[in-house]
């Protein structure tokens, strides 16, 4: 491809260099600028996990606010009758400790990946930290938690820290 075919058309030639470098980390997943499209996909309220939660505590007899804005964090649950908030994590996007879905992080562009989700972690524990000193409760529930397997007993147990509190 010439210089003039490359301004016409906007793109780069190819180099057997960058051709290697791609087979050396393996097959990918995504077209190239896929992922970031994906990705920006990914919505942050009202997720199935958090409606899961939310059909559930309402039938329970319990009323709440959700994603109220007043607090750090935005809360996915906020039962002020009972001075406790909910955060319904998503274990990759939270960097949950352990488990296998908080692990995979994607192979292109590594450390923006790694950054970001580092910031998002540390982001949580501050505003945790400071609902708590306002004199919150605050409770977290995983992804992992929400299995077909472990949902109803998480669910449960989710009622009662609640309530019996």
């Amino acid at each position: 491809m010439t210089a003039g075919q490359r301004k016409q058309t906007g793109r780069k030639a190819k180099t057997s260099g960058s051709r290697n470098a791609a087979k050396s980390r393996g097959p990918e997943k995504y077209e190239r600028g896929t992922r970031s499209y994906t990705m920006s996909r990914i919505r942050g309220k009202d997720t199935s996990i958090e409606r899961m939660v939310r059909s559930f505590l309402f039938s329970k007899g319990l009323r709440f606010r959700k994603n109220d804005k007043r607090y750090p964090g935005h809360p996915d649950v906020v039962l002020p009758k009972y001075h406790t908030m909910v955060f319904v994590n998503g274990c990759f996007w939270h960097m949950h400790e352990g488990c296998p879905k908080a692990t995979r992080v994607p192979k292109s562009n590594v450390e923006f990946w790694t950054a970001k989700l580092l910031r998002n972690r540390d982001r949580d524990a501050r505003q945790h930290a400071e609902l708590e000193a306002a004199g919150w409760k605050v409770i977290v529930v995983w992804e992992c938690e929400l299995g077909k397997k472990v949902r109803d007993e998480r669910l449960e147990r989710l009622y009662h820290e609640i309530v019996d509190a």
